[in-house]
């Protein structure tokens, strides 16, 4: 298969079975700088664990997974996210009694081990990210909130910028709008179009609308495999998703 240095992230031929169950199946799935990326399909089409696959939680049968050309299926979850992925999983994993200030300074990278935090001070660079990130996820005015009092959409954007501190080169979050408002699914597209400036994203939504909003790229999976790929309108228009997805 191709080895094309432009992709990100290039995976080929990946496959993982659970108990003789393909729930990936010979995916091939190819990410360009800058993209936003977002995989639809129905439940069970294998959204989820293709995200597991690429951060490491899941291991896989076979295939590869090349993020700027280092290979991840043999890499350590934590190795993944050092070498520039992050994930957001579904529940949001904020610390509800700390503020939005501490919830974006412990996600900080700095050197690991616990000598390291223990030293860690508070620097000028550190708290120049944390106002940076904080007016990129409309939180500026919510820095000494308790993180436990924001509003559920509040919580997701702080959760996306725990992962904007880490500064990762390829973002993955599931389902980031489910349970918001109208107005936050808006502020939410534009927050994704805008750190998709010098990021690539990969997203799995079941909201069309948003879909529309913001995809360069749609993936259409079922039952672990490309049913089809390519702009909203075309995706929208393929009778084979029509019939097994979006028809119902």
């Amino acid at each position: 298969m191709s080895s094309n240095t432009d992709f990100i992230l290039a995976v080929e031929d990946l496959t993982v079975s659970f108990d003789g169950f393909k729930a990936v199946d010979s995916l091939n799935l190819y990410i360009d700088k800058q993209e936003l990326r977002v995989i639809i399909g129905p439940n069970g089409a294998g959204k989820t664990t293709v995200l597991d696959l690429i951060c490491g939680r899941t291991k896989a049968t076979t295939g590869s997974i090349k993020f700027k050309n280092q290979e991840l299926t043999k890499m350590a979850e934590h190795q993944i996210v050092r070498s520039g992925v992050g994930r957001k999983f579904q529940t949001p994993s904020i610390y509800d009694n700390l503020t939005v200030f501490e919830n974006l300074e412990i996600s900080f990278p700095r050197g690991r081990g616990v000598f390291s935090a223990l030293a860690f001070r508070r620097t000028g660079d550190v708290i120049d990210r944390i106002h940076q990130v904080a007016e990129e996820i409309f939180l500026s005015e919510h820095l000494d909130q308790e993180a436990g009092l924001l509003s559920h959409g509040q919580k997701q954007w702080l959760e996306i910028g725990m992962l904007l501190m880490q500064d990762p080169e390829l973002l993955m979050l599931d389902e980031p709008v489910a349970g918001m408002s109208t107005r936050e699914r808006d502020q939410t597209a534009e927050l994704l179009k805008r750190i998709a400036q010098n990021r690539s994203i990969l997203i799995i939504e079941h909201d069309m609308e948003f879909v529309k909003k913001i995809a360069h790229k749609v993936t259409v999976l079922h039952l672990g495999k490309v049913l089809a790929e390519g702009t909203m309108d075309e995706v929208q228009n393929n009778e084979k998703v029509v019939e097994v997805y979006l028809g119902h």
